[in-house]
C-alpha cells in the first residue's frame, strides 16, 4: 500500500477524526493536515470502541501503514506498543520497536 492509499480515504471519516481528536486551531498559514497526521492522532487517542472501528474500516494494512509513515512525535509511545503489537499479528509485518522521535544534532547548531 503506498501513502497515495492513504490519501484516498473517506472524507468524512477523516473530518469526523479530526475534529474529535485536534480540538485545537491550526496555526495561520498552516498547510492542512495530511490525512496519515489525522490517523496517526486518533491511533494515539482513541479508545477501545474507536480501536475498532479504525481496524474494521480501514484494514490493518492501512493502519500498518500510517505507524510507518508517522513523523515524530505523531504516535505516543503506549499506543505505538499497543497499535504494534496488534498490527505485526494482524498483518505479520515489521514495525519498528520505538515510535520516531526528533533528534537535535547539537554540533550543528
Amino acid at each position: 500500500m503506498t501513502t497515495s492509499s492513504i490519501r484516498n480515504l473517506p472524507k468524512d471519516l477523516l473530518s469526523e477524526l479530526e475534529r474529535k481528536f485536534f480540538w485545537w486551531e491550526e496555526p495561520f498559514g498552516s498547510q492542512p493536515r495530511s490525512d496519515a497526521r489525522i490517523l496517526a492522532q486518533a491511533m494515539s487517542m482513541a479508545g477501545f470502541d474507536e480501536v475498532r472501528r479504525l481496524e474494521q474500516s480501514l484494514g490493518c494494512d492501512l493502519l500498518a501503514n500510517v505507524m510507518l509513515q508517522a513523523g515524530p512525535g505523531w504516535i505516543d509511545e503506549r499506543s505505538w506498543e499497543f497499535w504494534r503489537g496488534r498490527l505485526m499479528r494482524a498483518t505479520g509485518r515489521s514495525i519498528p520497536d520505538a515510535a520516531p522521535v526528533r533528534t537535535l544534532d547539537a554540533g550543528s547548531v
